[in-house]
């Protein structure tokens, strides 16, 4: 049982081309760098991919749910279920991402609620990773939304020092520095991810990861960033 690949994104919905009037064009360079990090997941030819994101509850999504972005004003439905709607926004994103990637079929869609201690993260992660012999995780979540005066949350000083230091972490695959990161921090400066950031260090535990960051960016008031792990040699 091994994490033998991680990928980390965020989750905009305008990450879907025609989600808002104009502005999808934009963000092609991280769309394209979203895509890159799957593809890599697939190249190490895992078992099973997990994708994990904020979610109301703690656990695997349903056989059969489905999410849509209809209410991001575009006619999008995202899996083949029936019925309501049930996906949250992350894990929507991250089937979205998985539908257009050459993943295997043994995916498995994992919510974790956003206000989920480090410690409860971290177990989650080694729960994951124990699921196959081959685990890939696609960690997703956005960091700060308040980088600007009309971002989400307004500009928050702190929000830049917080987003280098998430940034930092994932570059190195510093999987002690993820966990370290403070919730109440996260929350304060609208930081979606952090949840999903430790459920992936919980998931590597103590193996020796290379990590890099292809894509950062704060457009929007919001910084994204696409991440990825491997094995180092």
């Amino acid at each position: 049982m091994a994490l033998v690949a991680a990928a980390v994104c965020p989750h905009p919905p305008l990450l879907v081309p025609g989600v808002g009037a104009g502005a999808s064009g934009e963000l092609d360079g991280l769309r394209d760098a979203c895509h890159a990090a799957v593809a890599e997941l697939t190249a190490a030819e895992p078992d099973l991919v997990v994708a994990v994101g904020a979610a109301p509850v703690l656990g695997p999504a349903p056989e059969g749910a489905w999410g849509t972005l209809a209410g991001y004003g575009v006619h999008v439905p995202v899996g083949t279920g029936t019925g309501a709607a049930t996906l949250p926004l992350s894990l929507t994103i991250a089937r979205w991402l998985l539908d257009r990637g050459e993943v295997p079929s043994a995916t498995l869609l994992f919510g974790v609620e956003a206000d989920a201690a480090p410690e409860r993260c971290r177990a989650v992660g080694e729960a994951l990773a124990g699921r196959a012999a081959r685990v890939a995780v696609l960690a997703m979540g956005d960091a700060s939304a308040r980088r600007s005066l009309k971002g989400p949350g307004y500009l928050d000083p702190d929000a830049e020092p917080f987003d280098t230091e998430v940034e930092s972490a994932l570059r190195a695959a510093d999987t002690e520095a993820l966990l370290a990161v403070d919730p109440d921090r996260a929350e304060r400066l609208l930081a979606a991810g952090r949840a999903a950031w430790q459920v992936l260090a919980g998931a590597a535990g103590d193996a020796e990861m290379s990590g890099s960051v292809p894509w950062s960016g704060s457009p929007y008031g919001v910084t994204y960033l696409v991440a990825t792990w491997r094995p180092a040699v």
